[in-house]
């Protein structure tokens, strides 16, 4: 990859962010497609977030956004797709003709995924381990790709329970909060923490609320070198279970085509991906 003056810049912003397999993904499809653009890597704490963001956009860049930006970067644009405006979430972003644009391509990259996994299986209750801005996309994927399903939220901070079931609510997805020790199953387990970024991180569930709530599929939007804990544990328990390298796939093909107006290469991403994450 050559780079020029006339070399276009994306970038993902996030905090962390090194764990990020977006730029080998997307200069891989970037090199495959001979484009004049390179991706990177761009930390960012949330008190300089939304500085970095406009600044980038206004110099003609496109950004992908990570935890913990998601909400902010919604807050950003002036132009936000239908799923932001439900999600109130965004994790693309880009220049356009009326200011910035953006939208929530993780909605469609979780509803393909879980739907996947469940082979056909109907969801009537998904188990949301989250309440930040992927747990949101979580929650809208689930809601219109099952009519009438219930989402339960499980957050440490019931504060931020009680507010996502809140915000939910008026998305127009069923939702509650699901309480420490409580029983009753789940078709899907998904988790939006970011629990499993680090090597010493337990997993988000453990393998009593796994046995408790007996999903048929379970989705961890994480993902690790040879899978993560919480992968291990389902398919232990012999549960059908997959990382987030598909969702990080399907969502980073979705914004490509929002940054370059083309059609993305998905299976040369991929590859980079599984290359990457090759134990």
């Amino acid at each position: 990859m050559r780079i020029r003056a006339t070399t276009r810049l994306l970038a993902v912003i996030g905090d962390p962010v090194g764990h990020s397999l977006s730029p080998a993904m997307h200069n891989a499809a970037i090199t495959a497609l001979g484009l004049d653009a390179a991706f990177l890597a761009l930390r960012a704490s949330r008190e300089t977030f939304p500085d970095l963001a406009r600044s980038l956009v206004s110099a003609g860049a496109a950004l992908n956004v990570t935890v913990p930006h998601k909400r902010a970067a919604a807050a950003l644009l002036d132009r936000p797709s239908e799923l932001v405006r439900r999600t109130g979430a965004c994790n693309a972003l880009w220049p356009g003709v009326a200011g910035i644009e953006g939208d929530n391509t993780d909605v469609p990259a979780v509803a393909r995924e879980a739907a996947a996994l469940l082979r056909g299986r109907p969801v009537r209750r998904a188990l949301v381990l989250g309440s930040g801005g992927s747990a949101r996309a979580v929650a809208v994927a689930v809601a219109d790709t099952w009519p009438g399903a219930e989402v339960a939220v499980v957050s440490r901070d019931p504060g931020r329970a009680e507010a996502f079931v809140s915000w939910a609510r008026e998305a127009g997805v069923g939702c509650r909060v699901w309480g420490a020790g409580e029983t009753g199953t789940a078709d899907l387990v998904v988790n939006a923490t970011p629990l499993g970024l680090e090597p010493d991180d337990p997993p988000a569930a453990d393998a009593a609320l796994l046995a408790r709530v007996a999903p048929a599929a379970v989705l961890d939007l994480v993902y690790a070198r040879g899978g993560t804990k919480l992968v291990s544990l389902a398919r232990d328990a012999g549960v059908r279970a997959a990382d987030g390298r598909g969702v990080l796939v399907a969502q980073g093909a979705a914004s490509f085509e929002h940054f370059f107006g083309v059609r993305a290469p998905e299976e040369i991403m991929r590859a980079a991906v599984e290359d990457a994450l090759r134990p």
